[in-house]
């Protein structure tokens, strides 16, 4: 995944979306996790090796929590790529939020006593490609090379791996929050490699258009993005309708540099003749473009 940006809040660090990812992949739907019982768990895991204090860090990490007890600690990776060590540093990252419950919550365990009993870590890897299914191990087996003598006494470990782009059209539907409209546009590239934008109302536009952004690797979805779509009913179709009128007046604007720019590399080389027809034809035109910008037709 592309480098994040820290000083914005990302769309599935919102608890209605976190909420809905868990409900909707790990639950088929049902509404066990509520949104105002998620509370923030720092992404960033510390551990020593050789000497010297590395980090983990996670995208997006949460507790649940019943009243003041914990549940169990979720953690989300997003992948635009296929990683054929991903089930190495998930294992990583879960061994070190097992850790921190030693090492950090003693708070926690004098308040409660035996009842802060220790609570499972669980990572979703969410992969966002829709030209091809993710190939590539999905189990600690299957990146290690073990002798058949030492497989009894190696410990498996299983990565809970989502592909967004496939899943079906059912449950897509049962997304609730702003991730039903990431899920399918996913979904509809992988079956037609076309979108057609719904008309559902974004909740949380800025954060969406920059999870699409980096998702798709398509920066226009965030380059159109403006405050005035967070005060009025805001949806797909306008964001699409935006970026393509960015692109003809973008377009509009190189044609006219190259044209200023045209004529005036023809009057500094006393090129009158070829400017007159240039300016009666446009074949023509485009002949001497391609002449005299032969890399790159916007020559600015």
């Amino acid at each position: 995944m592309a480098a994040k940006d820290f000083t914005e809040k990302t769309l599935e660090a919102y608890n209605d979306v976190f909420a809905d990812i868990i409900n909707v992949l790990l639950f088929n739907g049902k509404l066990l996790v509520g949104e105002n019982e998620l509370s923030e768990a720092s992404p960033r895991s510390i551990y020593k090796a050789d000497g010297k204090l590395h980090e983990l860090e996670r995208d997006v990490a949460k507790y649940w929590r019943r009243g003041l007890f914990r549940i169990a600690f979720f953690g989300l990776e997003n992948q635009t790529d296929i990683n054929q060590d991903m089930p190495l540093r998930l294992f990583g990252y879960d061994g070190t939020a097992y850790r921190s419950q030693i090492l950090t919550d003693k708070e926690y365990l004098e308040k409660f006593g035996h009842k802060a009993k220790r609570f499972p870590v669980i990572t979703l890897v969410l992969y966002f490609g829709y030209k091809k299914r993710w190939q590539a191990p999905t189990t600690l087996y299957e990146c290690l090379e073990i002798p058949a003598e030492l497989k009894p006494y190696v410990n498996d470990y299983k990565m809970n791996l989502f592909e967004i782009a496939y899943l079906s059209d059912e449950q897509v539907q049962m997304f609730q929050s702003d991730f039903r409209i990431v899920a399918d546009y996913f979904v509809q590239m992988r079956k037609n490699r076309n979108y057609v934008a719904p008309e559902t109302t974004i909740k949380h536009v800025h954060e969406l258009l920059q999870l699409m952004s980096v998702m798709t690797k398509d920066y226009r979805f965030e380059e159109v993005y403006h405050p005035d779509m967070e005060r009025k009913e805001t949806n797909m179709c306008e964001v699409l309708d935006r970026i393509e009128n960015r692109g003809i007046k973008k377009g509009t604007k190189q044609g006219t540099d190259t044209a200023f720019t045209l004529v005036r590399l023809l009057m500094e080389s006393n090129r009158l003749d070829d400017l007159k027809k240039a300016s009666e034809d446009s074949s023509y035109r485009e002949k001497l473009i391609q002449e005299l910008f032969p890399q790159n037709q916007d020559p600015n």
